[in-house]
């Protein structure tokens, strides 16, 4: 308490009520496969197409992540994490597209390399032109030892020569005065200051003089089209926690609520990974989701498969049993721009965008189906009733083809055989539930460990429980049909206290969807009453 010595009017400012809890986010998806280029095993965050692609390139042939990236943000996906994998242990980079200069002065000599600063294919299109420059009449400065300086003057000397760099053949850079001296305008010291496009390397133990590059123009190159890793294996999906690679970097990232991992088929497709793989890195992105235990795993079928086979990879290979999981079939046929052909590719990256948008609309609480998948051009197979009648039991959400109402994604559940928590928007909220209680109660640790806490802690949850009531999220005419919370003495008796714990009890009633919609019709007769007209 403050102490008051002198007479006057003091101020003290106190907390009062409860402190608010904010909900956290619920469509953070998280991308675990191959890109163009960008870092490996390192997540980076995008939320938008274009950062992607400033970040990992553009669109691979035969690569599955770009268009699920693509898809995800065109179905209204909001933020992703990109894990990009299929590193082959050359170096810790991509490689970049370079061009070596020779010695004007002594023929076959290689002086400097010129490298791209961006990685990939992306560098073929730069070129660099070395002009030299006419001799200045201008004496050289004395340098720091009384001679001449190493570096030439404002008008060029001798040795002096421009560099023009050019990307698509316009010039984008040009720097004049260069030198192969030491000094400021030394050509290796400049344009790795102020070029954004270009490295340059001083190469070999040539004498300064003859360090100046033959004059003309020479084209970046080196560097392959993007394409699919020719290895690919278990360890590079799966990664580990402790290096931080592959699906284990993930597990330092905090608000992903769902990962997808669209390359998995890719590798498959490819005989990179057989099926007995392809179930080894599935259960383990379930198994990720359920150790974190606020996201969701999107689960691909196989390319290929009818409804009786998705069925029994469903139930017989796969052994899936998580409600921290969900399956979507059949595969849905989108146009790639990296190909400039539709073809058919994992619906799990527009999925994820689908429950994005969602959310966004509606609310976590509201089942991500009866929506329309954005960009789907055709399903690799019309479901027919009787086959959706053995498929959703098995926890399968097809996507179907609706006359008149475009592709809508036609399922709810999850993996689990657990009817509590059949369906996903019970279990993604309880997802959100729990990590904005969370999040929103650490200053609990502590605090005074009594009834005064108990009835902060109480009104807090109460409170932000109540705003979920009010948003539809809870089943319930009154708050206390929705929800309840208990912290007290009976939840926190004299030995949970000495134990330094507080024990709170929550009960929610969540909403749950209208899968099944009946219309009860009978056939009734109409009865009358016959009236005679008569005098």
């Amino acid at each position: 308490m403050p102490t008051y010595l002198s007479p006057g009017v003091y101020i003290e400012e106190k907390e009062a009520g409860s402190r608010p809890i904010e909900g956290v986010g619920t469509a953070v998806a998280a991308f675990v496969g191959v890109t163009a280029k960008g870092p490996y095993n390192s997540p980076r965050l995008v939320t938008n197409w274009g950062q992607f692609v400033s970040t990992f390139g553009e669109f691979v042939p035969g690569v599955y992540t770009p268009l699920a990236v693509y898809n995800f943000f065109d179905n209204g996906g909001g933020s992703a994490y990109v894990v990009r994998i299929g590193q082959d242990g050359s170096g810790e980079h991509d490689g970049s597209a370079s061009a070596v200069l020779e010695s004007a002065s002594q023929s076959g000599v290689v002086t400097y390399r010129v490298r791209a600063m961006e990685e990939g294919e992306a560098g073929n299109d730069i070129s660099v032109e070395v002009v030299p420059e006419r001799p200045s009449s201008k004496a050289k400065p004395a340098g720091d030892d009384g001679g001449p300086e190493d570096t030439a003057d404002e008008g060029g000397g001798g040795d002096s020569f421009s560099l023009i760099v050019k990307r698509d053949g316009r010039a984008a850079e040009r720097f004049e005065s260069l030198t192969g001296r030491r000094g400021k305008q030394n050509v290796a010291t400049l344009v790795n200051k102020q070029s954004t496009l270009i490295r340059v390397e001083e190469m070999g133990s040539v004498a300064a003089a003859d360090r100046t590059p033959v004059a003309g123009e020479f084209r970046l190159s080196g560097v392959a089209p993007a394409q699919l890793p020719a290895t690919l294996d278990t360890d590079d999906f799966v990664g580990d926690a402790g290096p931080r690679t592959g699906l284990g970097a993930l597990e330092a990232i905090e608000g992903v609520t769902m990962v997808v991992m669209p390359d998995l088929m890719a590798a498959y497709q490819r005989d990179l990974i057989d099926l007995d793989g392809v179930k080894t890195i599935q259960l383990a992105l379930v198994s990720h989701c359920e150790a974190m235990g606020d996201r969701m795993a999107l689960v691909d079928a196989p390319p290929g498969l009818d409804a009786l086979q998705v069925k029994e990879w469903r139930v017989e290979k796969s052994g899936f049993d998580s409600k921290f999981a969900a399956l979507y079939w059949p595969w849905v046929k989108m146009y790639d721009p990296g190909t400039g052909q539709a073809d058919f590719v994992p619906p799990s990256g527009a999925v994820a965008g689908l429950w994005s948008r969602s959310d966004d609309s509606r609310g976590v609480h509201k089942a991500p189906a009866n929506e329309v998948v954005r960009g789907a051009l055709d399903v690799a197979l019309d479901v027919t009733r009787a086959e959706h009648d053995l498929l959703n039991p098995e926890g399968i959400n097809v996507i179907r083809s609706m006359p008149g109402r475009g592709i809508r994604v036609w399922g709810a559940r999850t993996l689990s055989s657990d009817p509590s928590w059949r369906y996903l928007n019970v279990r993604r909220l309880f997802n959100y539930l729990e990590s904005s209680i969370l999040n929103g109660t650490q200053w609990v640790v502590f605090e005074p460990n009594d009834f005064d806490l108990w009835q902060r802690i109480h009104r807090t949850i109460t409170a932000f429980l109540l705003g979920v009531w009010r948003s539809g999220a809870l089943f319930g005419a009154a708050p206390d049909q929705a929800f309840y919370v208990k912290c007290d003495g009976e939840t926190n008796p004299p030995d949970v206290v000495e134990r330094g714990q507080v024990i709170v009890e929550i009960g929610v009633a969540p909403v749950k969807p209208a899968e099944f919609v009946v219309f009860r019709l009978s056939q009734f007769v109409g009865g009358g009453q016959a009236l005679e007209a008569g005098m």
